[in-house]
């Protein structure tokens, strides 16, 4: 992975965690860092071009009007005041090679000098099998800080630990080796074909990236929610304000208004346009 810094800008080493997203349904993650990126006022600082991740273009996602910027696959952005380096997600990542872009994207952060970095991530409401919306929306996390992904703060915080991850499940238990270099460990993964209903928390894109961040010795936490494809705004917004939370940054909603976050310009057309009353 090499990261390239746009002319006339500068890494800040002040900025040592980093947010960056996981895709899964909904793309909630992306839509979360979308929204720190635009109320945070974070500066794009740079690209990244890793081998494993999907061409695509687009439009500048943040400004109502053109200022010749494209819009590319990995992109860094530094808030400052914030200490704070968001990376975005825009495409996926090549069938088959998502441990190697964990392992790319970990390098990445030790060279850049991160020392905690947060992954952003959602699951699949169809597979949550202790439901509980008495609260509202509920947020899960995985932490580092204790083998058994525990977190005292976000214990505090209210949120629950993924009762799914189990360091001695095979799948698990496959990536930690991996990410810690055992090259041996590649002939024991299942195939897909074989995979089994616990398999599927460990075979996502969060899980890859959780493990080989883990391994380089840095602190990382993934927060999580469940959601359905369709309008997941509500649920980037939840993310977006439990990572504020978690990082002790002062979040637009920190009094209760949600309408306070500066909504990306790309936003207006994420849906297409409201239904035709008339059908009604």
């Amino acid at each position: 992975m090499e990261f390239i810094v746009e002319d006339g800008k500068q890494v800040n080493e002040d900025c040592s965690r980093l947010v960056l997203p996981a895709l899964s349904i909904g793309n909630v993650g992306q839509l979360a860092v979308d929204l720190l990126i635009s109320s945070l006022r974070a500066e794009r600082i740079g690209l990244l071009d890793d081998p494993y991740i999907l061409p695509c273009v687009g439009n500048d996602a943040y400004r109502p009007v053109p200022q010749g910027e494209l819009a590319l696959p990995l992109e860094a952005y530094d808030s400052t005041s914030n200490g704070l380096t968001l990376v975005q997600q825009r495409s996926p990542v090549v069938k088959g090679m998502m441990i190697e872009f964990a392992k790319n994207m970990a390098d990445f952060a030790v060279a850049s000098g991160k020392k905690r970095v947060v992954v952003l991530s959602s699951l699949d409401f169809g597979r949550w099998q202790r439901i509980d919306m008495s609260s509202g929306l509920q947020t899960y996390y995985l932490s580092s800080s204790n083998p058994d992904g525990t977190d005292d703060l976000c214990e505090q915080l209210g949120w629950k630990k993924l009762p799914e991850y189990n360091l001695d499940q095979r799948c698990w238990k496959y990536l930690r080796t991996v990410a810690e270099g055992n090259s041996a460990a590649e002939d024991t993964l299942p195939a897909e074909d074989d995979f089994e209903e616990e398999d599927y928390y460990p075979s996502l894109p969060f899980s890859a990236l959780f493990s080989c961040f883990k391994a380089k010795g840095l602190e990382v936490t993934c927060l999580l929610c469940y959601c359905s494809e369709g309008d997941n705004i509500p649920e980037a917004i939840h993310l977006a304000e439990a990572t504020c939370r978690l990082l002790g940054i002062s979040s637009p909603d920190s009094h209760g208004d949600s309408s306070d976050w500066v909504i990306p310009f790309s936003w207006n057309s994420v849906y297409g346009p409201p239904p035709d009353i008339s059908m009604f």
